[in-house]
């Protein structure tokens, strides 16, 4: 009996230091929390439009785990800001360890207000963290904007149909497409912003868009992102499509981070004129093509910086008329295509069919094609029996391996001549006085160049005068 005694006395006190054991206290830092910034900024928001996702991260930098008492988010279910902490979205956590030398993620979006202003607006809200009883604080700001919506839902029937004169006191943002019908007419006034939403498409269905932007006030095609990740980030939107259109133009236009600049499939049978009349605009950074003319469509281009395009900065395919003075039809993106690529055909593979068209005009004046690759410049083309080719090429910079002797390429085609573009990755295509393309035009109704700068005579090749 004093044996089992003993060994009952003994586990008793084993089973006592276990429980100790379990129940030992956890030493909690007494230090505070650390963060990536004191201020996360979203800039710049449409309303109703929600933003990026934006990454504050918190560490815990002690040796010690350390216990948060709070993570709020201060102005709480009525907040334009939206928390998600560590996977939960929430506006409050309470009661959080943070292990030592350990860190943490708080995921933050927004989604502004309509205020019916024209003016930009500024909404700030803080994240409240309290640890040791202390608060510390890190600021929210977003930097929004007001806009006109244009919605077009195809499949639901509707749609989002617009004539007359856009107003250009506040940004256009397009969800699906903006439309201009049937015999339409829409103007579009210097200095209107358009931001179209991922895989919107500003459609000409049979009508016509004039497009009437100033140097300096110019107006401005992209996509509905403004924040700095998507400044460079090509195929956020289709384009703008002309389909069988009434005569359009576009003067002093900056198309950008699209998937085609324009887009233009045939045209309403009664014009006389071109399809598109396209000046002193640029067109940059499309996921395709820069200008796409397709099945006998007709383009006028003067004064036109076309590069840095997925495909081709100038595609004519299935036929259609292209005339092209003092141009830039450049490569120099990440495309293994040639910048300009012209065709009178149009197989489809899948009806083992092949259609061919005619090119009534073909006119590259005072025109450079030039980019990274050996060849800027390809033409395939199907040559028969009441079939018209009618190219004229002159008084412009070719960039070829291999160099042609038809006739419509003239006697002043300069082939694989230096450009001495002064900085072609940052989109920078003036040049030093020295360059080939100096006075090596010639003069046409071209007097000034896309940046008003006076031509001389003889005129500098390209886009612009020296």
């Amino acid at each position: 009996m004093r044996f089992i005694s003993m060994v009952l006395v003994l586990l008793g006190i084993s089973l006592w230091g276990s429980l100790s054991s379990c129940n030992k206290q956890v030493i909690l830092s007494k230090a505070h929390l650390e963060f990536s910034t004191d201020t996360l900024v979203f800039d710049t928001v449409f309303t109703t439009v929600g933003s990026t996702t934006k990454a504050l991260k918190i560490y815990n930098k002690d040796q010690k785990s350390l216990k948060i008492d709070a993570i709020e988010l201060m102005g709480g279910a009525q907040s334009v800001f939206r928390l998600n902490i560590d996977g939960v979205p929430t506006d409050l956590q309470e009661d959080f360890i943070l292990e030592a030398q350990d860190s943490l993620f708080i995921f933050v979006e927004v989604t502004l207000n309509s205020n019916g202003g024209n003016q930009p607006l500024i909404i700030e809200d803080s994240i409240r963290f309290r640890t040791n009883g202390k608060d510390q604080f890190v600021k929210l700001a977003a930097w929004g904007q007001d806009a006109y919506f244009h919605y077009t839902n195809f499949q639901a029937s509707i749609f989002d149909l617009n004539e007359g004169v856009w107003p250009n006191d506040k940004p256009h943002v397009i969800y699906g497409a903006a439309i201009v019908d049937s015999s339409k007419t829409l103007t579009i006034p210097a200095g209107t912003k358009v931001h179209l939403h991922k895989n919107a498409i500003f459609y000409v269905y049979k009508g016509a868009l004039q497009i009437e932007g100033e140097l300096g006030n110019e107006v401005v095609f992209q996509g509905d992102r403004l924040e700095q990740d998507y400044q460079d980030v090509s195929g956020q939107y289709y384009g703008i499509y002309f389909h069988e259109a009434l005569p359009s133009s576009i003067n002093y236009a900056i198309l950008k981070n699209g998937t085609s600049g324009v887009h233009l499939y045939s045209e309403d049978p009664s014009n006389t004129g071109y399809t598109l009349e396209l000046t002193n605009t640029q067109i940059y950074n499309e996921a395709r093509y820069g200008v796409f003319i397709y099945a006998g469509a007709r383009v006028k281009a003067e004064n036109c910086l076309i590069s840095h395009n997925g495909t081709h900065s100038l595609l004519v395919l299935q036929g259609g008329s292209f005339n092209f003075n003092h141009c830039d039809l450049l490569g120099y993106g990440a495309s293994t295509n040639p910048a300009v690529g012209i065709s009178n055909y149009f197989t489809n593979y899948q009806l083992n069919e092949t259609y061919v068209s005619n090119i009534d005009e073909g006119i590259l004046k005072n025109c450079v094609i030039d980019g990274n690759l050996k060849t800027e410049l390809a033409i395939d083309t199907i040559q028969m029996a009441g079939v018209v080719l009618n190219f004229d090429f002159s008084y412009s910079l070719f960039k070829s391996e291999q160099t042609y002797t038809d006739s419509f390429y003239g006697n002043n085609i300069f082939w694989n001549k230096a450009s001495g573009f002064n900085n072609p990755s940052e989109r920078d295509f003036t040049f030093a006085l020295n360059s080939f393309l100096s006075n090596n035009g010639i003069a046409s109704s071209v007097f000034n160049d896309i940046v008003g700068q006076a031509r001389n005579n003889p005129p500098d090749i390209g886009a612009y005068e020296f």
